[in-house]
């Protein structure tokens, strides 16, 4: 299969997979399988999918040096373009619930906190969608990079309007925002340790750690839930896997899949030397 082939496919089958939320959605819609409130349970998957493809069209650098893949980028804009549009569905669903009263809608943008930061963070998803076309990014030249650094803010918005919508139970929550922390502490890794495993392994600790911070502080200065209680109930293994975990189990998985693609291109290169060149 050719290089153009591969990215078709690869093309294809990103589009059908970023489908198939909503269609589950729409599904579970016709079939009334969406509990006693459809319409709040549908807001919250589609503002879960959100921040997923958000997160996913952030992973896609990292995948594309880890993995020295790279038809990888060449799906990136889609994936990120699905995340403006699941956030621009979830707004969507909530405005139907407003009984489409755009003026109550405003208010209570402009009353609750959670909701403005998320409408601002839809905002900006929906400018980098619009904006992430080759004829937008012609016109605008060195400043469509810089429009498009937006996309950290943007994450930082979302996930914080995740975090608060979630009230007590803010474990997925937890789980983004180390998963967030993973790919922003590896843009600002030396160059040389992002490739490594030592990198990988301090990578998978660090985020670890910094959805630990997140969840305390969130518990603790939102809930004030004493530190001890959040510490003992991540060692808890009646309680487990708890967002840490999930989070530090993410950070290995990527160590374990990176040593197993080395290993296999190493693997098959060995192969083709011993094919290709015949032994003296």
């Amino acid at each position: 299969m050719t290089t153009k082939q591969t990215i078709s496919l690869l093309r294809l089958v990103t589009l059908l997979l970023l489908c198939l939320p909503v269609l589950n959605l729409a599904w579970r819609w016709y079939d009334d399988d969406l509990g006693a409130r459809p319409v709040t349970q549908a807001t919250h998957i589609t503002g879960d999918w959100a921040v997923v493809f958000l997160l996913a069209s952030l992973a896609l650098t990292p995948a594309r040096s880890l993995f020295d893949w790279m038809p990888l980028v060449q799906i990136r804009r889609r994936i990120g373009v699905a995340a403006g549009l699941y956030a621009g569905l979830h707004f969507f669903i909530y405005v139907a619930d407003q009984k489409w009263d755009l003026i109550v809608v405003a208010l209570e943008i402009v009353k609750r906190f959670y909701l403005t930061i998320g409408f601002v963070a839809l905002l900006i998803l929906v400018a980098l969608s619009i904006t992430s076309t080759d004829g937008w990014q012609k016109r605008l030249k060195r400043n469509w990079k810089r429009l498009h650094w937006l996309i950290y803010p943007g994450a930082v918005l979302a996930i914080l309007h995740f975090f608060i919508q979630s009230k007590a139970n803010v474990g997925e929550a937890t789980v983004a925002a180390g998963l967030f922390a993973w790919l922003m502490i590896w843009r600002f890794l030396p160059v040389k340790l992002r490739t490594k495993y030592l990198g990988l392994a301090l990578l998978a600790i660090g985020a670890t750690l910094a959805g630990f911070a997140f969840e305390l502080s969130w518990y603790g200065l939102v809930n004030h839930v004493d530190p001890m209680r959040v510490l003992k109930a991540d060692f808890d293994p009646d309680l487990a896997p708890r967002a840490t975990l999930k989070v530090l189990l993410a950070g290995l998985l990527v160590l374990l899949l990176v040593a197993g693609r080395r290993g296999a291109k190493l693997l098959w290169t060995k192969r083709y030397i011993q094919r290709t060149i015949p032994s003296s």
